[in-house]
């Protein structure tokens, strides 16, 4: 069984102040199976993040039904850790509190759940600055701190939307480097949505290629690239090639529908 199933996703937004509907996602039919890395790729206004908010239970599909491990996705859950491009902690909170916040919610004593929280914290790598606020933090530390609320809740499935697109490209490279780890760790599965190429066969094992809106699956792509990846490896270039030319192929049938 996939651990996720998308069965002829449909998502319509009403926009009553124009007196019309929009089509974002059309017909969506994609598995991803379990201990995957699947990157959501495509131009920007195709649908990548609305997907991921169904997944979530954030959205609802207007028709057709999502599935995680073959249950209906209603509402979310704590089976599915979501990671934001902002990591929206609370600033009052210091990142051990952040991190443990959904303990605290369930009753956990404050110890035990300080206690699990920093191995997380230590999972990625901000031991020393469990102590301090997200205001005193990098934005790449509070990235981390954003990964490791969702990591503690132990989910089978994480959800992450450009989590990393606001960071430099240093510490953008650093982040993506600690992200396999954990996953190589942990072995959940992940779906990530970007929109750069590179990003994307830097860290996924599939690569979803999404059209212009109304998003529909222009090709779904699986890399068996070796680990820790070489972006200059003649392998590489050779994948980034064949994705880009997909990503070519939309943009020039999206000019000519145009």
């Amino acid at each position: 069984m996939a651990a996720i199933e998308l069965r002829n996703v449909v998502k319509i937004f009403a926009d009553p102040k124009r007196g019309r509907e929009l089509l974002t996602l059309d017909n969506i039919d994609l598995d991803v199976d379990a201990n995957d890395f699947v990157c959501l790729l495509g131009p920007s206004g195709c649908g990548k993040s609305t997907l991921l908010n169904i997944i979530a239970g954030f959205e609802n599909s207007t028709s057709g039904q999502a599935l995680v491990d073959g249950r209906i996705v209603e509402r979310p859950g704590s089976d599915r850790g979501v990671v934001f491009q902002q990591p929206t902690l609370m600033p009052w909170l210091t990142a051990i509190d952040n991190v443990a916040f959904s303990l605290k919610l369930k009753g956990v004593a404050k110890q035990e759940r300080q206690r699990r929280a920093m191995e997380f914290i230590d999972l990625v790598g901000l031991t020393g600055f469990e102590h301090h606020h997200p205001a005193e933090l990098s934005g790449g530390m509070n990235q981390r701190v954003g990964i490791a609320r969702a990591l503690l809740m132990n989910p089978r499935v994480i959800l992450m939307d450009e989590p990393f697109a606001a960071l430099d490209a240093q510490t953008k490279l650093e982040m993506q480097e600690e992200l396999v780890a954990i996953w190589q760790k942990h072995r959940c599965t992940i779906v990530f949505v970007t929109h750069s190429v590179d990003e994307a066969l830097v860290l996924g094992n599939k690569i979803v290629v999404m059209t212009r809106r109304p998003g529909r699956i222009r090709e779904s792509v699986t890399f068996d690239l070796p680990r820790p990846r070489d972006i200059t490896s003649p392998e590489f270039n050779d994948a980034k090639r064949r994705v880009l030319a997909l990503i070519r192929e939309e943009s020039t049938r999206g000019a000519h529908v145009a």
